[in-house]
Formats: C-alpha cells, structure tokens, sequence
C-alpha cells in the first residue's frame, strides 16, 4: 500500500484541515483533487512529515508518519507549486544540491544531476542560471530536481499551473512517462482534471478535509442509462437533427452525437435513423461520467 491514513485530524486554529481523514491509496499514479479549501495541501505536507498532527496516523511507503520522518522524505521526491529555485545558481548546481540535501554522496549527485536534466530536456541549458528559465524550463528543473535521488514516490502540487500549451504538455509527458515507464508512483495534486485523467489511473476527492471519494477512474466513470454516444462517418449535427425529429433527443458533443433514448425506445431506432441517412455508424455505446461529473457529484453530496 502507497498510503495508508488512519483518522488523521489537523487543526489550524479554528480551522479544521483534516477531519478524521482514512484513506487508503495503492501504489500507481494517484490523482488528488479537492475545491480551495478542501485540505489537499495539509494532506501534502503531513505525508512529507512536514506538520504533525493532532490525532491519527498512517504510513506512506510502509513508514510511520510519526517516527519514521526522515525516511519517508529520502524515499519521496516533492514538485512544489510555488518557486523554490535559487537565483544565481545553474540548473546543474541546483539539481545536485537537491541530491545532496537527501544524503547524496556529492560526486553522485552532480553525476545523477546530469542525467535528469538530460532526462527533462534541459541538457542543453544546464550552464544557465535558472532565473533565466522559462516558467516550462523552470518546472523541468524542480522536476528533475525530485527525482535526482531515483524516489519510489513523486509528490506534484499543481505541476501545470499556469503554464503555456507546451509547456504544460512537457510536464503531462514526463509524468506519464515516470508513472508507466519508469514505475514510480505519483500524486498529481491539480485543478485541471483532464491533467488529471491524463496522468492518473487512481482519484481521491477531498472536500472540507474528508474523502467525498476514491477509486480507480475508470470504475467511478459509470454508464448512464439510456444514455449513448454515438460517432458516425458523416456530419454528427446532421444526424442529431434526424434523432431530434424521431423523437429521440440528441445533441452534438465534440465529435459525437449524445442521445437519449425515451422510455419505450430502444437502440433498434437509433440504427433506423442512420439507414434512413444512409449513414454509417462508427460507434455506439453508453455514455460513462466524466470526471468532472464524478468531482462535481462528489463535492455537491458532500455540502
């Protein structure tokens, strides 16, 4: 097991971070979303040993949270959302002074510092104080910068927060490809749950410091019933006005047609309508939550 949190309890004064939290979460790459608010930057930083908490206890890694702080913290590599680099150092330096900080020998760590960067794109630019970095270059660095000492267990709090296209596709690219190449689980901490599907196979939402919900994606993704997507060879808003005038709501979504079927209706006229076109259906299958039902759903049960 990746985390295991028993009834964790965390108080800022008056303010309630965590509320008797337990959660279980298996290794892979775990997706942790939650309304401003919600406790995920508490969760963060209890998990790193970096607050103590009131009541509860877990283990990250098979460690104790309590006793075993330094440790988790060696085995964990953490993406901080704000800045934490150091103007005039090169990204070299800055690298392997994260290695040494985790209790690398000094010549491994300068040595391991290469091959990250070179691992995140940034070979070229090593030399280069990092206050000369692009927003992209930058998150690369503190990427390649928690992964120097080759962690079991990589931390990003919101990797992809305000970033250009491509520099938000650079960071989604290495975090796929440490999460299905490389075997390092993660915790994607964001806002931006297509981010978050892109990366994640495991979801846990938290609002107002409790678990509204966890499990894999693709399981919380349930069928509607009655509910189709459909693609076909042709023009889908076309063929979602010929639904419309049968008497069987559709409406176009990106590149598919989404119908409901009344009651008493079934798929055998869905397939009359595309004869009647002379269209060719591609596919046809129910339609499952997205995750931003799933998040949404969640967060309304819990107000």
């Amino acid at each position: 097991m990746l985390i295991a949190l028993e009834n964790v309890t965390k108080t800022y004064g008056k303010v309630r971070a965590l509320a008797g939290l337990t959660v279980e979460l298996p290794a892979g790459a775990i997706g942790l979303l939650g309304p401003n608010g919600s406790g995920k930057t508490t969760m963060i930083r209890v998990l790193l040993g970096l607050i103590r908490v009131d009541s509860g206890g877990g283990r990250v890694l098979g460690l104790d949270l309590a006793r075993e702080q330094i440790e988790i913290r060696r085995r964990i590599g953490f993406v901080p959302e704000n800045e934490c680099l150091f103007p005039g150092m090169v990204g070299i330096e800055f690298a392997a002074y994260a290695g040494e900080l985790v209790g690398m020998d000094s010549r491994d760590a300068l040595r391991r510092a290469h091959e990250v960067l070179d691992y995140v794109g940034l070979g070229e630019a090593r030399y280069r104080r990092v206050e000369s970095y692009s927003t992209g270059m930058k998150q690369r660095l503190k990427i390649a910068s928690a992964i120097v000492h080759d962690p079991e267990f990589l931390i990003l709090d919101e990797p992809t927060n305000g970033m250009d296209p491509k520099g938000r596709e650079d960071v989604l690219s290495l975090s796929i490809d440490l999460a299905r190449n490389k075997g390092m689980s993660l915790l994607f901490s964001s806002h931006l749950l297509t981010d978050v599907e892109a990366v994640c196979e495991h979801v846990m939402v938290l609002g107002h410091g409790k678990l509204l919900a966890r499990g894999r994606i693709e399981d919380l993704k349930q069928a509607h019933e009655r509910q189709f997507e459909i693609r076909v060879k042709g023009e889908t808003a076309a063929f979602a006005a010929e639904l419309a005038d049968r008497g069987i709501p559709a409406q176009r979504e990106d590149d598919a047609v989404l119908a409901v079927l009344p009651p008493g209706a079934g798929p055998a006229q869905v397939w009359e309508a595309a004869r009647a076109r002379g269209e060719q259906i591609r596919s046809f299958r129910p339609r499952r939550s997205t995750l931003e039902e799933i998040f949404l759903t969640a967060v309304r049960g819990e107000r």
